[in-house]
């Protein structure tokens, strides 16, 4: 059976699959297990035992359960909720001010659990009231939750990141550094398009009434002190080279129990129900991964990879449309399947391909990831599009929360083009931090 063959029904059989309902991580293993079987006999079964146990015992999958544990244990400590006052009190009295400051939580809080739906429920429940009751025009705070909850895949500490280093090679420690300063812009970004859009049509994001003296609004600072340390005892264990990501996971966890202790929020029954929800998290993902794995090994078994990337690459065109042309499969894959498949799934062929091209990995994994973040909010099956259909109010409809998305997502592009043109902004960290 030729190459192109091979591509057609491995992958025509993939979309068959979604489009049957079928779950991704068993759908990309049974079709890895069929066609090792029909290439090569029972015998070469015994690959995909390998592949399955490898992954399963890899060190740095470690990580991912804990970083979801950490991320839990905030988001049922009630640090969100006090962070929101905190903002309220700052900067409520602006127009789309309390827009403007639920991107910045969801910013600290992507700094805190490097997770989505964390950010983008908490957020819905408690600030999307807020704003609705303040007459904020519904699809500005639908749109502004929505995409601020993205930032969590590409602020570390990113479970994405971690995924994609482990099936690229790229550094976890670099993909990190070069994440915090990609999101940072990017956050800038959702931030300036609310104040421009709430100056311009103030009927859309008005000032709220309350006002709050200077002795309030300094006393509500204190809600920030534990996730601060919690963000520098995480990211700057790993930036200063004192532990591994997995380390540094760890530290996470301990000290997210510590926050819940602070706020006296730390009970038997908390670390129950966050212990079972890290297992039903961590098993799905440790599943995608390992039939998607299985997946791409069957893949590059039959030297499809290799004939992808000898093809893109004997391309007599510029190697900027290439990795345009990879960025648009990328976005587009990021309509229908789950970010840590399209990760399994697509880095391992356009990686070596960047690579070949003369592109650094870190940056191209800080574009890719910015695209993942685009898929978590791209209509038909976007996750933070059904998250948000979960917290909003009757009168909110799917429709609504669709259109709502359209000029954040303008605003994210323009963010992957701008770090795209300046590769600098995801570059310098990861240059001076501690190899």
């Amino acid at each position: 059976m030729s190459i192109e063959l091979i591509t057609l029904v491995m992958f025509g059989s993939l979309v068959i699959g979604l489009i049957l309902g079928l779950p991704l991580a068993f759908l990309l293993g049974g079709i890895a297990v069929a066609f090792t079987y029909f290439l090569w006999g029972a015998k070469g079964l015994t690959m995909i035992v390998f592949q399955a146990f490898g992954w399963a015992t890899n060190a740095l999958i470690i990580a991912v359960p804990l970083f979801i544990f950490m991320g839990i244990v905030l988001q049922r400590s009630g640090i969100a909720e006090r962070l929101f006052e905190m903002m309220y009190r700052w900067s409520g009295s602006l127009r789309g001010g309390i827009a403007m400051g639920t991107v910045l939580i969801c910013t600290i809080v992507a700094a805190m659990t490097g997770i989505t739906g964390a950010a983008t429920v908490t957020m819905g429940i408690i600030a999307l009231p807020a704003m609705l009751n303040r007459n904020y025009d519904k699809s500005l705070a639908v749109g502004s939750i929505a995409s601020g909850g993205t930032l969590g895949i590409l602020i570390p500490p990113s479970v994405m990141f971690i995924i994609f280093g482990l099936v690229t090679g790229a550094s976890i420690g670099q993909l990190f550094a070069a994440g915090i300063l990609s999101g940072l812009v990017l956050s800038f970004l959702l931030i300036s398009y609310i104040g421009i859009r709430a100056f311009l049509q103030p009927k859309l994001a008005p000032a709220s009434p309350e006002r709050y003296t200077m002795r309030q609004k300094a006393g509500s600072l204190v809600a920030a002190i534990a996730p601060l340390f919690l963000i520098l005892a995480v990211l700057g264990s790993i930036f200063a080279g004192i532990a591994t990501p997995t380390e540094a996971a760890a530290v996470g966890a301990f000290g997210a129990l510590v926050c819940a202790a602070i706020y006296r929020t730390l009970t038997w029954q908390l670390i129950k129900e966050t212990s079972y929800a890290t297992l039903r998290l961590s098993c799905m993902v440790v599943w995608i991964v390992i039939g998607a794995a299985c997946f791409v090994s069957v893949y590059t078994g039959v030297g499809a990879t290799d004939f992808i990337r000898e093809t893109i690459t004997g391309l007599e065109i510029n190697r900027w449309f290439i990795l345009i042309g990879m960025m648009a499969i990328v976005f587009i894959m990021g309509m229908f399947l789950d970010p840590g498949g399209i990760i399994l799934l697509a880095a391992p062929i356009f990686a070596p391909i960047t690579i070949a091209l003369g592109f650094d990995i870190i940056w191209f994994g800080v574009l890719f990831i910015i695209n993942l973040q685009m898929g978590y909010i791209t209509p038909p099956f976007g996750f933070n599009l059904f998250y948000m259909r979960s917290v909003c109010p009757p009168s909110i409809t799917m429709g609504d929360i669709y259109r709502s998305i359209l000029p954040f997502l303008g605003v994210m592009i323009l963010g992957m083009a701008i770090i795209m043109a300046f590769p600098q902004i995801a570059l310098w960290l990861p240059s001076i931090m501690v190899k």
